[in-house]
């Protein structure tokens, strides 16, 4: 199954977003893709939070999920919303993924479980806590001949998520992202390997990358890695665009057979030493 991870540069715009969407879509799907993931926020990217809640609406309104229920059925292919913000009732805001099936019906819906509260070095300071309201379940969906575990951004730093969603027998994770530039130029590459070579599973990461309108910088990178931990194509940049690659679901059966660490696992208690 040929896949594509898209490279965006969303911004305070959603019509603008849309539109670059729509192109990087459709340039994909003509490149083979049957199945195209969008990075996190592809919506809106928007940190003032006055902005952010005067753009966004409910589910049933979103100018993105609508527009992506029709280019899916349209070109024929599994669309995957990584994310975008979504409007909720009493005031607080879901960080949201879809995907839609080559019918254009909305075959799963995911919002992202952990929410970004760090304070890093360069005194870059996050509280999406203090706008989202977090997801409670991990989402498991067949898409053709994959069966996709969905994720959002940093969630991928959680790995009891992806080891749960492989033991449910997902063979594809997926960690659509905005990373920032700080944490993707240190952690970006080895997270995504990892939770690769941990489940025996293709990893699709479709990034946002580059110097937004509400002055934020995201790592791009975009990435598609194998159930063994090598990457098959990557967005070694952070301008928009895409990437595509031939998944191959027989190879995560082969890397579950030649390390069988899913089936290996067994139960364990922490004890914890007192001295004195």
């Amino acid at each position: 199954m040929r896949c594509a991870a898209i490279q965006m540069r969303s911004g305070i715009d959603v019509a603008a977003n849309i539109t670059a969407m729509d192109k990087l879509v459709r340039d994909a799907a003509a490149d083979g893709a049957q199945y195209i993931q969008t990075p996190e926020m592809t919506g809106l990217l928007q940190k003032d939070r006055k902005a952010l809640m005067a753009a966004i609406k409910p589910d049933q309104d979103d100018l993105v999920l609508g527009i992506a229920a029709s280019l899916a059925k349209e070109l024929n292919i599994w669309l995957h919303i990584g994310s975008t913000p979504i409007l909720l009732e009493g005031g607080k805001v879901a960080n949201r993924a879809a995907l839609f099936s080559p019918q254009g019906i909305r075959a799963a819906t995911y919002d992202k479980i952990h929410m970004f509260d760090v304070d890093l070095d360069n005194g870059e300071s996050w509280r999406e806590s203090a706008v989202y309201e977090p997801g409670e379940a991990t989402q498991i969906v067949q898409a053709g001949e994959m069966t996709l575990g969905l994720a959002i951004c940093y969630d991928v730093r959680f790995p009891n998520i992806f080891r749960d969603q492989a033991l449910a027998g997902a063979n594809v994770l997926t960690t659509p992202a905005a990373f920032t530039r700080q944490t993707g130029e240190a952690h970006w590459h080895v997270l995504q390997r990892a939770r690769a070579i941990e489940n025996g599973a293709y990893v699709i990461a479709a990034a946002q990358g580059g110097t937004h309108e509400d002055t934020r910088e995201t790592y791009g990178h975009s990435i598609i890695v194998d159930p063994w931990g090598t990457v098959l194509a990557e967005k070694a940049d952070d301008i928009p665009g895409y990437i595509i690659a031939d998944i191959d679901i027989s190879k995560s059966v082969e890397a579950r057979k030649k390390i069988p660490n899913l089936k290996n696992a067994r139960p364990y208690r922490v004890e914890t030493q007192h001295t004195e």
